[in-house]
């Protein structure tokens, strides 16, 4: 009575087909769990190059004085964030992008802090944490010869979120993305620098 049941689970235990279904069944999460990670980590460096080149492009016009004289000139916050934004390549949404161009004294008083919130300064409201910009945007190139620093930040949205793996920075699940420059303007002249 009994050898037939073991004949058949004898049988079930030889049996190979569907082997590779199952193996695939249970690889599949894994590896496309990598795959995931690879590309998205990949697209975060990616978006950070492109901000950092933009800003790299942005702030020559200030510095070769193009922004400030010459038929370029447009002394606004608005304009020189379009120009960042032109080379963004619409991989990023430009009203967004949080800018700031400052004149400091010298390159040693340059100096950069966090741009958003953090800690206690936060605030939850129905389970969800939100902090804030701290950065105050402006736009003030200077003139011929004056140190400027330009400052661009990103929040970039994260998608891969895993105990081990995790690329965002921030509480809202974004990573912070920034660009800063500092250089000293060519010796232009002009009859209404700021």
């Amino acid at each position: 009575m009994l050898a037939p049941a073991l004949n058949r689970a004898g049988r079930f235990r030889r049996d190979e087909r569907g082997v590779t279904a199952v193996e695939f069944g249970i690889l599949a999460l894994p590896f496309f769990t990598l795959i995931a990670a690879i590309l998205e980590t990949s697209f975060v460096f990616f978006a950070g190059q492109i901000l950092d080149s933009a800003v790299q492009d942005a702030s020559r016009l200030i510095r070769t004085g193009q922004l400030q004289t010459g038929v370029a000139a447009n002394n606004t916050l608005e304009s020189f964030r379009t120009r960042i934004c032109n080379g963004l390549y619409n991989m990023m949404t430009c009203a967004n992008v949080k800018v700031k161009v400052s004149v400091v004294a010298n390159f040693a008083s340059a100096t950069v802090t966090y741009p958003i919130q953090t800690g206690a300064a936060c605030t939850t409201t129905g389970g969800v944490t939100t902090c804030n910009w701290t950065i105050t945007e402006g736009y003030t190139p200077g003139a011929g010869g004056d140190v400027v620093l330009v400052q661009a930040y990103y929040k970039w949205p994260t998608l891969v979120r895993l105990p081990g793996f995790n690329l965002q920075d921030q509480v809202d699940g974004t990573r912070l993305l920034g660009a800063v420059r500092v250089f000293r303007n060519e010796p232009f002249g002009c009859s209404n620098c700021t």
